[in-house]
């Protein structure tokens, strides 16, 4: 097995006193407090509609969400401003909020793949949030303009003390021809376009091999056939001195999840965020499956 890699500190990320303040809460005040992270998002209905929410009806009441993310011991929440406002008011202090600022619906094709503004690091600050997030469409033929909203929004995070998370997600027809998507090459290099616009944390999709497809990649990576921790803890490296979450992506099997969770932990990145995993579930089930994640992430903290 390989050894953990070895997160960042605050002081390798050169963070500014705002960021490191409202990374702690996250980090080391709530969820398993222990220099991890466990976040639920709930980002899904602007991105994918309200079919998310067919599975377990009662996950279309936010706060029905909301107690979750109290009582499932989260570190933090994330979704747009819209829920953040009529929903987050009574749950202020008790569960940190992560704030999705820009975002778009699945109903066009994502070949030329952009997430406009929704919301700005201003009204970040005003709802007391701890984070906030932002989608970059890496490969996407809209990069110039997606490259350009994402130095404002890393100006504003500066600016006011704010960490800046990225959702990096490769997309478009030529991240397609070169091996897919969920590639290693495409992974590794959203972690590496995450480091160098100035992202504090990743958020990134497991790398997966498929035989097929990886021949289309670029050298080295159509020859490299590597397990799940390889391939995520080269993703980890790349990453540099961003912090890495690592996404749960749609309902999996409770081994399927566990694995992930491990494997995300054992490569090195600082926790997970799984939205649909958790919410999709019935009450019980959720609770019982957070437990069993926060047992997990207790090995690991630093």
């Amino acid at each position: 097995m390989l050894a953990m890699i070895q997160r960042p500190t605050f002081d390798e990320m050169n963070l500014s006193t705002g960021k490191r303040a409202r990374l702690h809460r996250l980090m080391y005040e709530h969820g398993p407090a222990n220099g991890t992270l466990m976040l639920l998002p709930i980002d899904q209905g602007l991105e994918h509609g309200p079919v998310d929410f067919f599975d377990n009806p009662v996950s279309l009441d936010t706060e029905w969400v909301l107690r979750l993310a109290v009582e499932g011991g989260f570190s933090g929440i994330a979704y747009h401003v819209g829920l953040a406002e009529k929903y987050q008011r009574p749950y202020a202090g008790r569960v940190p909020l992560i704030l999705k600022i820009n975002g778009k619906t699945n109903i066009p094709p994502d070949d030329e793949a952009f997430s406009p503004l929704t919301s700005s690091v201003e009204d970040a600050v005003r709802l007391g949030a701890d984070a906030v997030g932002y989608t970059l469409y890496v490969g996407s033929p809209r990069q110039d303009d997606d490259l350009r909203q994402c130095n404002d929004v890393r100006r504003a995070c500066e600016r006011l003390g704010m960490p800046f998370i990225i959702w990096s997600y490769p997309r478009g027809s030529a991240v397609k021809a070169k091996g897919g998507q969920d590639s290693l090459y495409a992974i590794d290099y959203a972690a590496r376009v995450a480091c160098e616009v100035g992202a504090d944390i990743v958020k990134l999709n497991m790398p997966k091999w498929d035989s097929a497809k990886a021949s289309s990649s670029p050298r080295p990576y159509n020859t490299m056939e590597t397990t799940d921790l390889e391939g995520l803890s080269k993703v980890v490296k790349s990453a540099g001195r961003t912090l890495v979450l690592v996404s749960g992506g749609s309902k999996e099997s409770d081994d399927d999840m566990l694995h992930k969770a491990r494997v995300a932990m054992e490569a090195g990145c600082v926790g997970l965020i799984f939205g649909r995993n958790m919410w999709q579930r019935d009450w019980d089930d959720a609770l019982t499956m957070s437990s069993k994640l926060h047992e997990l992430m207790q090995r690991y903290g630093q």
